[in-house]
Parts: C-alpha cells; sequence; structure tokens
C-alpha cells in the first residue's frame, strides 16, 4: 500500500518514520530538526555513537518520545544537477525500505509501516517533481508487499504533486 498524506511526520503513528538527516546525523533545521526536538535528548545521543551517514545511505535508531518505534536516517544530496543527484536520492529511498524490511525480518513481524517526508525538497533544492518521482520509483522498486508507505507532505503543492503522480 502507498499512500500521500498531508501531516506533521512528527506526530504519525507508524512504526517507521524516515528523517531526511544531515550527514553529522546530529539535528538541523526542517524536518531534522522536527524529528530531533520531539524524540528528545536520547535521540541525540544515539546519533552520536553512530559515526554520521554518507549522502544516500541510511542509519535505524529508536523513535524515542516520538510515536513511531524506529527512525531511519537518510541523508539526501544537496541538489547539484549532476548524474548523481537521482541516484543517491533513490537510494535514500531504496535503502530505507530496506532497512524497514530488516526490522520487519529481524522481529518477526507480519507488516510494518513507514512515513517518507519529502527528501532533499527543502533547503537542499531538489525540484520537487522531479524528486516525487525517483521517490515512488525506489519504493515500487523495493517491492515489498509488507511495507505500507506513506509519503507525508507537510505543504499543499508536495501534497499535489504526489497526488497527481500516484493517480
Amino acid at each position: 500500500m502507498i499512500k500521500v498524506i498531508k501531516e506533521d511526520i512528527t506526530n504519525l503513528d507508524v512504526d517507521i518514520v524516515v528523517n531526511a538527516a544531515n550527514k553529522s546525523l546530529l539535528g538541523g533545521g526542517g524536518v531534522d530538526g522536527a524529528i530531533h526536538r520531539k524524540a528528545g535528548r536520547e535521540l541525540l545521543e544515539e546519533c552520536r555513537t553512530l559515526g554520521g551517514c554518507e549522502t544516500g545511505k541510511a542509519k535505524m535508531t529508536n523513535g524515542y518520545n516520538m510515536p513511531c518505534k524506529k527512525i531511519i536516517h537518510t541523508v539526501g544530496p544537496i541538489y547539484s544537477n549532476k548524474e548523481s543527484d537521482p541516484v543517491n536520492l533513490y537510494n535514500c529511498y531504496f535503502n530505507s525500505m530496506r532497512l524497514a524490511w530488516d526490522y520487519l525480518n529481524d522481529n518477526h513481524l507480519d507488516k510494518v509501516s513507514i512515513a517518507f517526508p519529502c527528501i532533499s525538497t527543502g533547503i537542499y533544492g531538489y525540484p520537487k517533481k522531479e524528486a516525487a518521482k525517483i521517490a515512488i520509483k525506489a519504493v515500487k522498486d523495493s517491492n515489498y508487499d509488507n511495507i505500507d508507505v506513506y509519503f507525508v507532505c507537510f505543504g499543499d503543492e508536495d501534497y499535489q504533486i504526489y497526488l497527481d503522480l500516484l493517480q
């Protein structure tokens, strides 16, 4: 199941929330800052033990004070119109789905839910429609039937783009 919703991702009652993090994983602006504020100091402490994260990669932590059980931190590309940009953005979504699949299997679950923000489209400047196409493709390519995916949009423009692309 793939669904588009317009919500504050920090309030969602899903198994896993994806954080559009920076390479340090120690918090920042936008979604990253909101998740760190809501999850609390324990998230920062756990992130300090992870040694950062490279662009396109993903790492998982506990959810702490968030409604979710786990947070997957992924580092999107800063848009530069290079050939590596779409590859790195695709990898953010695909690697996050792989971690969700590992979580499902490691915990012997039948199904998990994951919520993605619009990665790299804020201060990192990725064109929104192009980013949404990549996000949808990566999720569909991962082909994990027992993962319910929510594309969580904060604004009307992102919400409409995802709705149009998923029709």
